[in-house]
């Protein structure tokens, strides 16, 4: 059993500090870094990229709508063209520090308000589809979703993705907040093992709901995220070892 833990990073901008990426980085095997359009800049970009490296991490673009002040956790209309080329843009950048590193992209996962407008809007789901065709790498996200319609339709590589540290409501969508409250490392730990060993996903309502989970994702803005990252890492190491 194979099962990636990817986490949200390189998120800092300027001289303002999210999350602990170098604390993180060690238990994880991707790292979705941000592109500049939700947080991160050019040098954020880079160092998370080489500490991305040294610890043998697969590299992905997080991609985002514009909206650096509200952290991409905002709902934006956006046609499908001038959406993928917002991605391809945000892409773009990344891949020059991923080239200057020596690394080569590894995914792709939309940020935020997107990642959910991706799961039930068509034209939001064909954009990222079309930035994903043109690099020629999988995107990550909710199964079951119109998302993963859209790529199976279109013959594209999807990674079915839960999040340990995240809600989700009782008809499956996942509830995407503007901050991130602590979770018990307990708590993400055996959520993930639910996912990953038995297929299921426990909602806020207490309903029990099928899942696919190829990667877990935790967030370097939840406040003990590095403590939520090393339990789950440690659950699915037994978990892969039983």
């Amino acid at each position: 059993m194979s099962v990636d833990i990817n986490c949200d990073m390189g998120e800092s901008f300027g001289l303002y500090k999210m999350g602990d990426d170098e604390g993180i980085m060690p238990f994880i095997t991707q790292a979705n870094v941000a592109c500049g359009f939700h947080g991160s800049d050019p040098n954020h970009m880079r160092s998370t990229v080489e500490l991305a490296k040294r610890h043998d991490v697969r590299v992905g673009a997080h991609v985002s709508l514009p909206d650096l002040p509200g952290f991409g956790r905002r709902e934006m209309k956006i046609e499908r063209g001038e959406m993928a080329n917002i991605i391809i843009y945000q892409i773009g950048a990344l891949n020059g520090f991923l080239r200057v590193a020596g690394m080569g992209l590894s995914h792709i996962k939309p940020h935020g308000a997107l990642y959910g407008m991706a799961a039930r809007e068509r034209h939001i789901a064909d954009a990222v589809a079309d930035a994903a065709q043109a690099f020629g790498v999988p995107i990550l996200g909710l199964a079951g979703t119109l998302h993963e319609e859209v790529f199976g339709e279109r013959g594209l590589e999807f990674q079915a993705e839960f999040f340990a540290d995240l809600d989700y409501a009782d008809d499956g969508r996942l509830i995407i907040t503007r901050e991130h409250e602590a979770v018990e490392p307990s708590v993400a730990a055996e959520r993930a093992i639910n996912a990953v060993r038995d297929g299921v996903n426990v909602t806020v309502g207490g309903k029990r709901l099928p899942v696919r989970a190829e990667t877990i994702c935790v967030h370097s803005d939840t406040p003990n995220a590095v403590a939520i990252a090393k339990a789950v890492r440690d659950a699915l190491s037994t978990l892969k070892a039983a």
